[in-house]
């Protein structure tokens, strides 16, 4: 389990193995908490969905390690979204691809680009230039929430101020945040989009965040209704398999069988609707996070962006 935007894994065992390799002082943290919502919800359903909210948008922690070497010979980047400096890298080959290409690369919640520094130097042996930025309230990037709207955005402003960009690979939270940016890019069926284990329904989410601390259901209603106000829209909508419909990037989708954090089942539905541009590659044994360190993984991304 993970703490805040992205909480997806809905596995009772996993969650039950993470609770028991918590920490104590980290148990004692999360009894408060719960104890905390339960006083406010019964003092104000409204505020108490207010402070889940935030608290569901907020990372626990922030990515500051040392960057591999390969972040040394990269060009540093910013820019500002809704106030916000988000800080990135940008990379340029030695001998550019014909016809030119880039690539974003997009990190997921709790994460950091200089978490995916294996796929920098593939890329620019194929000629493309690299990007990679930080999420807002992520590693080197201010502020210190994030939603998928503000994601969203900044995957968007990354593009239009460096772009066109024609390969995106993104993992977890990043995957859903690309994949509503792109399906309000004009784009060709030339474009490539990896998803690794993407958060593929925010539903989700917000379902196993309300089991994890144990929140008074009668909260949900205005948890949602703070979703809506926000950015005018349900939490349904936040869907790669709604935003899949109007993607025409040729995809390819790693999922791990046993994904602890954004559950394979959600995917499975996403490939019943069989979209004849998405390539699905299930994997078993890796997990969330070490999938997209697998080196037989790692090729074949490369290969298809």
């Amino acid at each position: 389990a993970q703490h805040g935007c992205h909480i997806s894994g809905t596995d009772d065992y996993y969650f039950h193995i993470y609770i028991y390799s918590m920490k104590f002082s980290q148990k004692i943290a999360l009894s408060y908490i719960r104890t905390k919502f339960k006083l406010l919800a019964a003092i104000s359903k409204k505020k108490a969905a207010e402070k889940a909210f935030e608290l569901f948008c907020t990372p626990q922690r922030r990515n500051l390690k040392q960057p591999p070497k390969i972040f040394e010979q990269a060009e540093k980047i910013q820019l500002k979204v809704e106030g916000i400096t988000v800080k990135g890298w940008h990379w340029h080959p030695d001998i550019a691809a014909n016809p030119p290409r880039k690539a974003l690369i997009i990190h997921g919640f709790e994460s950091s680009a200089i978490n995916f520094d294996r796929y920098v130097s593939p890329l620019l042996k194929k000629g493309y230039e690299v990007l990679a930025v930080d999420a807002p309230a992520h590693g080197r990037s201010g502020g210190k929430q994030v939603n998928a709207p503000l994601y969203k955005k900044t995957i968007q402003a990354v593009y239009k101020q460096f772009g066109p960009i024609q390969s995106f690979m993104a993992h977890s939270f990043g995957g859903l945040a690309v994949s509503l940016a792109l399906e309000e890019i004009s784009h060709t069926t030339d474009y490539r989009l990896v998803l690794i284990a993407p958060a593929t329904e925010t539903t989700t989410a917000i379902e196993t965040f309300f089991h994890f601390l144990k929140l008074d259901p009668a909260i949900r209603p205005e948890f949602d209704k703070v979703i809506i106000k926000k950015g005018g829209v349900t939490p349904a909508w936040y869907s790669i398999k709604r935003a899949m419909k109007h993607i025409r990037a040729k995809v390819l989708w790693v999922h791990d069988e046993e994904d602890d954090t954004t559950p394979l089942s959600d995917a499975l539905k996403v490939k019943a609707e069989n979209h004849p541009n998405i390539q699905f590659v299930i994997t078993k044994g890796l997990g969330h996070r070490r999938i997209y360190r697998d080196n037989k993984v790692t090729k074949q991304i490369v290969e298809f962006l």
